[in-house]
Order: C-alpha cells, then structure tokens, then sequence
C-alpha cells in the first residue's frame, strides 16, 4: 500500500537543486566571509556550467510540490496528509522557503559583484 503523495519529495529535490545551484557563487562568498580563505576557493566554481541544469531541475521540482501542495481542499480525502490544516500551513511555509531559496539562486551572480 503507496501513500499518497504529498509534495515532500519535490520540496526536497527543489531545495536540494537550489543549493546547488548557488553553491558555485555562494560558496567562496560565505568561506571568505568567515575568514577561510586559499587559492583552493577557486576551484569551487567547477560547478559553473552545471547551474543552468540545477535551475531548472529546482523549478520543476518546484512545480510538482506548488501542484501538490496547493490543490484545492476538495481533492483531498479524509486520512490523507493534505487534509489536516496544521500539515498544510507547514508545507506551504516550506514551500516558500524554499522558493525564496531557488529566487536567491537565481539572483546572486547577478548581486555578488557588489560584494567583493
């Protein structure tokens, strides 16, 4: 017996994806703002030409959770984990998060320049 599906999977992947797709810009930014600092930093860029591909995988990993998480109530069947409010303001509030997440992937090589 299969539970139904929740959007947990692709919130997940979505976050997941986001991360790696700022890893290459973030990354050096945040280690040389602790104080770690090396020729070595500059290896992490390597990741790069992946950024696209990451991009794009957290988007559709975005779709498939906003299309499960934001169906209407009527779709829901008693039992089911999308039926309980408390479960649904959660989700929703990942859901954000992590698209707040994916926005600031996209924005930040276009920002980082203003802080080196």
């Amino acid at each position: 017996m299969s539970e139904a599906p929740n959007g947990r999977g692709a919130l997940f992947a979505g976050g997941v994806a986001a991360v790696l797709a700022s890893l290459c810009c973030l990354g050096p930014l945040v280690l040389v703002g602790v104080g770690v600092s090396g020729a070595w930093i500059g290896n992490l860029s390597v990741l790069e030409p992946y950024r696209p591909i990451f991009i794009a995988a957290a988007l559709v990993a975005l779709f498939f959770a906003w299309r499960q998480i934001f169906r209407p109530d009527a779709e829901c069947k008693p039992g089911e984990v999308c039926a309980v409010p408390a479960v649904r303001t959660t989700y929703k509030i990942i859901f954000w998060l992590v698209a707040a997440l994916v926005l600031i992937a996209l924005a930040f090589p276009y920002i980082v320049p203003f802080f080196y």
